[in-house]
C-alpha cells in the first residue's frame, strides 16, 4: 500500500542520520502541546460582503479570483475549495474535530484574506467590531481550545486604534491580524503610525498575513495561478516586511512584535543582501542609516511560524536566521493539513526542549498565553 505523506514524513525521520534516537519516539509517544498559531475562519457575514464585491466588481482586487471566487463562489461540491468554505465557516464541531484526530491543544484563530481591508473605510470598522465579537464568542464556547487576533480597519486609523483597545481589554484578544497591505499602502506609512504606537503601547504582536498584491504591482501575478499563495502572497508580505525594516519603523518604536508567517515570507533567505545592501545605500547616502542591520531587526522584532511549510531545510534556516526563541508552531488550517504539519515537527532532528519551544512554548510568551488555556490533547 502506498504511504501516505505523513506516513512518508515519519519514516525518513526515523533513517535521518542527524535524528537524535529519542527524538521521534518522545514526539509521538508523549506529545507536547500543540499551540497552531495561524488558522483561519471566516464569517457568513463577511463572505456576503465579499461576494457582493466580487460580483459587482470582479476587478476591485487580485484577492477576487485568487480566493473570493474560487472558494466562497458556489465551489465544486467535494472540491479542496469547497471543503475550505466549510471548514472556514465552523468554529466547532468539525473544526474541533480535526484538531483532536491531530493532538492539536489550540488554535489562535484569525480572520482569513482579505478580511475588512477591501472595505469603505466605514463599512471596514462596523466589520470588524462584527467578527471580532463573533470570534470572542467561539472562544467563550471553547475557551481552552481557542484564542484569537482581533482585526481592525487600517484605513481608519482612529477606530482602528479603538477597537484594538477594546478587543485586548475587553475581548481578551492575543493581538492583532493585518492582512498586508490596505488600498495599496503599507503600515510604514504615516497614517498608519497611531495603529503601531498603539500595537506597542498594548504590547501585542501584529501578525502580518499575506493577500493577493495589491493593485499597483498585481500585472504580473495575473497569469499562471501566481497571485495567491504559490507565489504572490508571499512576495507581498515579503515585501512588506522589509518596507517595515528599511523604513526605520523599528527604530521608532523598539518593541513592536511583527509575526510573519510561511517560515518568515523569504526574509531569512535574503538577510545577507538585506545586511549587505543596506550598509552600502546608507553609505552612499541612498537610504537614511538604520540604528541595526536587517537582521538584527529579524531577531529582535519578528516571530516567524512554520505555517504552510514542511521543508527540514527551510526550518533550519529560519532557527539560523531569526533564533529559535522566535519561531512558533501553525498549519494554515484550513488550508493545510494539521496531521501534516505536526509530522513535519514530529519528524525534524530536534530535541525535546527546541520541539516544546516550537509547539507551545513560544507562542505562550509571544501571545501571553497562559498553560492552563490550552487543553492537551493526547493522540
Amino acid at each position: 500500500m502506498p504511504l501516505n505523506r505523513r506516513q512518508m514524513l515519519l519514516t525518513a525521520a526515523a533513517a535521518a542520520t542527524t535524528m537524535r534516537p529519542q527524538s521521534l519516539t518522545a514526539a509521538t509517544q508523549n506529545p507536547p502541546r500543540r499551540i497552531a498559531t495561524e488558522e483561519a475562519f471566516a464569517t457568513p457575514e463577511l463572505v456576503a460582503e465579499w461576494l457582493a464585491i466580487a460580483r459587482s466588481n470582479p476587478s476591485a482586487s487580485l484577492d477576487v479570483p485568487t480566493g473570493i471566487q474560487s472558494i466562497f463562489d458556489n465551489p465544486k461540491p467535494g472540491s479542496n475549495q469547497d471543503r475550505f468554505r466549510r471548514k472556514l465557516l465552523d468554529l466547532d464541531s468539525e473544526r474541533l474535530a480535526d484538531m483532536n484526530a491531530a493532538g492539536v491543544a489550540m488554535q489562535l484563530l484569525s480572520v482569513t484574506i482579505p478580511g475588512v481591508q477591501m472595505f469603505a473605510p466605514d463599512r471596514a470598522s462596523a466589520l470588524a467590531i462584527s467578527t471580532n465579537d463573533q470570534l470572542a464568542a467561539a472562544i467563550a464556547r471553547h475557551p481552552t481550545r481557542f484564542v484569537g487576533l482581533a482585526c481592525f480597519a487600517p484605513h481608519d486609523p482612529a477606530r482602528a486604534v479603538a477597537e484594538m483597545e477594546r478587543a485586548i481589554n475587553r475581548l481578551g484578544m492575543k493581538g492583532f491580524i493585518v492582512n498586508s497591505h490596505t488600498g495599496d499602502r503599507y503600515l510604514d506609512q504615516a497614517e498608519f503610525a497611531p495603529i503601531l504606537e498603539a500595537a506597542e503601547a498594548l504590547d501585542r504582536p501584529i501578525y502580518l498575513h499575506p493577500r493577493a498584491p495589491a493593485n499597483s504591482m498585481a500585472d504580473p501575478f495575473r497569469d499562471y495561478s501566481m497571485g495567491g499563495s504559490i507565489w504572490g502572497f508571499g512576495v507581498e508580505a515579503g515585501t512588506h516586511a522589509v518596507r517595515l525594516i528599511l523604513s526605520g519603523t523599528f527604530d521608532r518604536y523598539p518593541r513592536l512584535r511583527i509575526v510573519l508567517g510561511h517560515m518568515g515570507e523569504a526574509l531569512p533567505f535574503w538577510l545577507w543582501r538585506l545586511d549587505h545592501m543596506a550598509a552600502r545605500r546608507a553609505k552612499d547616502g541612498r537610504m537614511k542609516p538604520l540604528q541595526m542591520a536587517p537582521s538584527d531587526y529579524l531577531r529582535r522584532n519578528f516571530s516567524v511560524t512554520t505555517s504552510g511549510f514542511e521543508s527540514r531545510d527551510v526550518l533550519e534556516l529560519v532557527i539560523k536566521a531569526a533564533g529559535i526563541d522566535n519561531v512558533m508552531w501553525a498549519v494554515d488550517y484550513p488550508y493545510e493539513s494539521s496531521a501534516d504539519a505536526a509530522a513535519f515537527i514530529d519528524s525534524t532532528p530536534l530535541d525535546a526542549e527546541q520541539r516544546a519551544q516550537i509547539y507551545h512554548r513560544n507562542a505562550e510568551r509571544v501571545f501571553r498565553i497562559a498553560p492552563s488555556e490550552a487543553q492537551l490533547i493526547a493522540q
